[in-house]
């Protein structure tokens, strides 16, 4: 690397964590400002205790809030970064000595890529780790949660009913468990072959089962003798203790990763469901791409002589980026939505690229130099 690509570099990593602190801390200013009612139903437990909740609380988000922003925040320190070589006319020196405007920002684009990634393993890998933690409600002290759980499907079609999970002892209270095949007359249709009840249910994570106490099956059919016996254990090896409380919250396809996403498209029986666990897998390919796409609109109106022009570039460069998040958002509503005649998930993660793509291109190639 030379003296100049190290220069550029470290201009645009300062300008990266200058708008990570500011963006994020500026997200996690206005959560806490509208949410400080729910925290402070906690003051009994003293002010230490209640900071450790909110900052623990904060640090967990903050994995959200950088998956969502992280393209913004990479525009953001390229203004930063080529504002102020503009602003000191380094900018025009390094053109006026003939290295081009396109090497100039082969560092930010390269950092740019390690950013996009760094934004794809907290997808991936980070946020479905502690996905259970992610779905906690501001005024829910940790492992003090509990919630009704309501015809939860796991990978072999059964319906699962508790009246009260305790997240704090991952148990189920009084469960009920319907028991499905698909039917063989009606595609797509399920019958309910038995019902598993319960007294409580304890995860073994040796055998990945639910231990049942006093378990019992009904089946629905069969003979008298044999529809009711005494049942020890229920096998749901995708259905962990914390799986029960990340998909008890709307929109939980968020948390969850590629993997996850495809196993449970391949349970799911609602079209509407189907659409949108596939629009998720689509959009784990595209919002990296989008990410960059973006930079890559915004850079070359940035690349300006004039400092007295670097503002009205900021703008530009801001409203494009604008333009394209809020195109990715609509996208991401309609994906789900009957849109011409029909549902097409697959579609609409791709149609931001389809649109600011081309610009990208053509904007770097027109480049000046």
């Amino acid at each position: 690397m030379k003296i100049l690509d190290r220069y550029v570099a470290k201009n645009f990593m300062i300008g990266y964590i200058i708008a990570f602190c500011v963006l994020i801390g500026l997200r996690i200013i206005i959560e806490l400002f509208v949410n400080l009612d729910e925290f402070t139903k906690h003051t009994s437990l003293g002010a230490w205790a209640l900071t450790r909740h909110i900052i623990s609380y904060y640090a967990m988000q903050t994995t959200l809030y950088f998956r969502d922003i992280a393209g913004v925040i990479t525009v953001v320190a390229a203004a930063f970064s080529l504002g102020r070589m503009v602003r000191s006319n380094e900018l025009v020196a390094m053109i006026a000595s003939g290295v081009s405007a396109k090497r100039i920002v082969g560092p930010i684009l390269v950092l740019s890529i390690f950013f996009t990634g760094l934004a794809g393993a907290d997808q991936e890998l980070l946020i479905p780790r502690i996905s259970d933690k992610l779905v906690r409600d501001e005024d829910d002290l940790p492992g003090q949660e509990s919630f009704p759980v309501w015809f939860l499907s796991d990978a072999k079609g059964s319906l699962i009913c508790s009246r009260r999970y305790y997240v704090e002892t991952l148990t189920p209270d009084v469960p009920t468990i319907l028991t499905r095949e698909r039917d063989p007359n009606w595609p797509g249709v399920w019958r309910v072959t038995g019902r598993i009840s319960a007294d409580a249910a304890i995860y073994n994570e040796r055998n990945e089962s639910w231990d049942l106490v006093n378990g019992r099956y009904v089946a629905t059919d069969g003979p008298e003798t044999t529809r009711a016996r005494p049942i020890a254990s229920y096998k749901a090896p995708d259905l962990l203790p914390k799986d029960i409380a990340v998909r008890q919250m709307a929109g939980y396809d968020t948390l969850l990763s590629s993997r996850q996403l495809t196993a449970l498209a391949a349970q799911k029986t609602k079209i509407k469901d189907v659409a949108q666990l596939t629009s998720q897998k689509h959009f784990r390919i595209t919002d990296p791409l989008i990410n960059l796409t973006m930079l890559m609109v915004s850079l070359p109106v940035l690349i300006c002589r004039d400092p007295r022009t670097m503002k009205s570039a900021i703008v530009v460069s801001f409203g494009l980026t604008v333009a394209c998040f809020i195109t990715t958002f609509a996208c991401k509503m309609l994906a789900t939505e009957v849109v011409f005649a029909r549902i097409m998930p697959e579609f609409w993660p791709w149609v931001p690229l389809f649109i600011f793509l081309p610009i990208a291109i053509i904007e770097l190639d027109s480049m000046r130099t």
